[in-house]
């Protein structure tokens, strides 16, 4: 399979509904903070750092992350305003190449490979973003930096939050190996049952599994899955002016 050499970035804001809120009102800094739905029936769009350390996290009822933490502050979204924030964000993001690809109001890839000449290795690219965008809004963001798409997001996850992770193609299994099969993008709970019947728990069990064990749980897709355990993506960078989705 031909290899493109491509730098890309993966770009995710820490907590955004929630760190937006606790930079516009001082008193919630600090606190255990979510963002989320008037009554218990709601769910949580977005918890503080804070509160993750109870355990709590978005899409969870209401009622369960109040039972986790009784002291637990609670904002209505604003999503305009997150909206608005957000264009702030993306204008960063295109001020250091026009190929991002948005796939939520806080998350995005950044293609920056012919960015090099202008702006200086990934890395100065990648930092230089992180401090913009602190600039313009006072929040931070945690950056991953790859050759691809895949290995890119996984490494924003890794330092998290206010992070910035490079994950080169010499060190990929070193840094990829160890990690919990479920870092790899479209691997489900159910899935991941399976994977464990299987004894298959790490990334780098996933890449040396035999292919009859594969093949019983992804079918098809055994090649590909392997590929991805192996880190490698050849999938480009798709330039699009308004972001995918919006979670409210």
């Amino acid at each position: 399979m031909s290899r493109t050499t491509r730098s890309i970035l993966h770009v995710d804001m820490d907590a955004f509904y929630a760190s937006v809120e606790q930079r516009d009102e001082p008193t919630l800094r600090g606190k255990p903070v979510v963002v989320g739905g008037s009554s218990n029936r709601g769910v949580v769009a977005a918890a503080s750092y804070e509160a993750r350390q109870f355990g709590i996290r978005s899409a969870m009822p209401m009622r369960e992350a109040r039972r986790r933490c009784p002291e637990l502050l609670q904002v209505r979204p604003r999503m305009a305003h997150y909206r608005k924030v957000s264009r702030e964000i993306f204008e960063v993001f295109r001020s250091v190449t026009p190929l991002v690809e948005g796939l939520s109001l806080d998350e995005a890839f950044l293609d920056v490979t012919g960015s090099i000449a202008l702006f200086g290795s990934p890395v100065d690219i990648a930092a230089a973003v992180k401090n913009r965008i602190r600039e313009a809004t006072g929040l931070a963001a945690s950056v991953g930096v790859a050759e691809n798409k895949l290995v890119a997001k996984i490494a924003s996850d890794l330092d998290k939050p206010d992070g910035l992770c490079v994950i080169t193609a010499d060190t990929v299994h070193d840094r990829l190996d160890p990690l919990p099969v479920g870092v790899i993008p479209g691997i489900g709970r159910k899935t991941l049952d399976r994977l464990e019947a299987l004894n298959i728990r790490s990334v780098r069990d996933l890449r040396l599994a035999p292919d009859r064990d594969l093949e019983s749980v992804f079918g098809r897709y055994a090649g590909r899955t392997r590929e991805r355990a192996a880190g490698i993506d050849n999938r480009p960078v798709v330039a699009e002016r308004e972001e995918k989705s919006v979670s409210a």
